[in-house]
């Protein structure tokens, strides 16, 4: 009976409105069945008044009972994420309408918090991935939970989960950590030294969470590449050594004759002329030294800036012949220049390509014979030839090729040529002059530019420099 009930009246299963009436019946039920034990009252009304009884519970606890099932299925619902139309609910009792009341403004309240937190997490990421340095969570075990934007481009993009043992192989960072993570200690500074993905010096700070940080994080660990800032140091360093040792001949010299002009020379006209002249040239070679230096050390803090500019190489070529043709003609020599037809632009530096190619033609110039002609000549490469020493693009290229007609250079002398100051026995004999920097700058240039710089030299076709340019970095 009571199942027919409940059924009818759309009362789910597990609602337990049988339970309810069977315990609200129960002490009605014993009473009756007590007086018609004793025979106080006639069974059959017993079992008639029970009834009634049972019914008037039935009665009772319909609406109660309908409208706790709906308030359930409405809880449910809203706990699942999901919409529930609230004017399908029938509620007549104030306390259930007050439930509802209470449970949408709960609902409401936690949806904004919800929003709130989705927002301020959105933005911690955003300001996160903004920042240039590594930042990386970690659990007790040395997990990383989180990292942003930096940290995935600098150690990978995968490097969640990862254990920081696995991705710094480092025993003095994994020492620090360890004091961390055990406690032993709030926070770690420390410089440490990887050999992968590259050779990098790191700067590390480890510190400790507050215990009242949400999740399983632990510790937050920043990391900072001092790696350029190094690179830096040792430029300057070898900036001052460089120039320190190669500037030391040259005052020697100048103070040397100051000395005798003051002295010995003071009252000889000839010999100050041409005191005068030797000081006046070791200031120039000075000034073309530390100019030379300049560049170099300039080049080298951008070789790890990509270039952008698109640059036509023909042009350049045209105002290298143009500026030194003057020079040229000095010396009884002709600048020719050839190309091929759709020669196409290149991404390179411009400045630097145009230093480059004056640098070779200007030498072209300076050590060819007098009455010969020097040649560039423009080309497509499909291919650039491998270097053994730096990294070569695989791509297309343009290959200036810059030809003059002189003595062959020594095997020797060609292994040699791109080190710092190094100059030729030759040519200081011939006492032409140089600071020995000017193809050392020409191979930095080139390695900015993953290119490359041959050399070919015989008796019969002279020396010839092709410089390869990547059509695209």
């Amino acid at each position: 009976m009571f199942e027919r009930a409940r059924n009818a009246l759309g009362i789910e299963k597990n609602s337990k409105f049988v339970e309810r009436v069977l315990f609200l019946s129960f002490p009605t039920a014993l009473v009756f069945i007590t007086l018609a034990a004793f025979r106080l009252v006639d069974p059959m009304l017993a079992v008639i008044s029970l009834g009634a009884v049972v019914m008037f519970n039935i009665v009772l606890l319909f609406p109660l009972t309908f409208e706790l099932q709906q308030i359930k299925r409405y809880v449910t619902t809203l706990s699942n994420g999901g919409e529930f139309d609230e004017s399908k609910m029938t509620l007549s009792e104030k306390d259930a309408k007050e439930i509802v009341d209470a449970v949408n403004a709960m609902h409401r309240f936690w949806a904004q918090k919800t929003d709130m937190l989705e927002a301020q997490t959105i933005s911690d990421t955003a300001v996160l991935d903004s920042l240039p340095d590594p930042i990386m969570m970690i659990d007790r075990a040395g997990n990383i939970l989180g990292a942003n934007l930096s940290a995935r481009n600098t150690f990978g993009k995968n490097i969640t989960d990862k254990n920081v043992e696995k991705l710094f192989r480092s025993n003095n960072f994994i020492n620090a950590v360890a004091k961390v993570l055990n406690k032993e200690s709030k926070s770690e500074n420390l410089i440490f030294y990887i050999d992968k993905p590259v050779n990098q010096k790191l700067y590390a700070h480890i510190k400790q969470l507050p215990w009242l940080s949400k999740g399983k994080a632990v510790a937050v660990i920043s990391v900072y590449d001092l790696t350029k800032s190094m690179k830096i140091e040792k430029m300057q360093s070898d900036f001052v050594a460089n120039a320190s040792h190669e500037l030391r001949t040259p005052l020697s010299i100048i103070s040397g004759f100051i000395e005798t002009l003051q002295t010995s020379a003071k009252d000889d006209p000839d010999a100050r002329d041409n005191f005068l002249k030797i000081m006046s040239e070791q200031a120039e070679y000075m000034s073309s030294l530390i100019e030379n230096l300049l560049s170099l050390s300039k080049i080298e803090m951008k070789q790890d800036q990509k270039p952008e500019e698109k640059v036509d190489v023909l042009d350049i070529v045209e105002e290298a012949g143009e500026a030194l043709s003057m020079k040229a003609q000095e010396r009884d020599m002709k600048i020719k220049i050839e190309s091929e037809d759709g020669i196409p632009e290149i991404t390179a530096d411009r400045a630097q390509v145009k230093q480059i190619i004056q640098n070779l033609t200007d030498n072209a110039v300076k050590y060819g014979l007098s009455g010969t002609d020097v040649t560039l000549k423009v080309s497509n490469c499909d291919k650039i030839p491998l270097s053994k020493s730096f990294k070569t693009s695989a791509g297309k290229a343009v290959a200036v090729a810059i030809n003059n007609k002189g003595p062959k250079i020594s095997p020797e002398n060609l292994a040699r040529l791109t080190e710092r100051f190094y100059r030729m026995q030759e040519h200081k004999d011939l006492n032409i002059k140089g600071t020995g920097l000017g193809l050392s700058i020409a191979k930095q240039i080139i390695i900015r530019h993953n290119g490359n710089l041959t050399v070919n030299s015989n008796n019969y076709n002279g020396t010839t420099f092709t410089i390869y340019l990547p059509v695209e970095q």
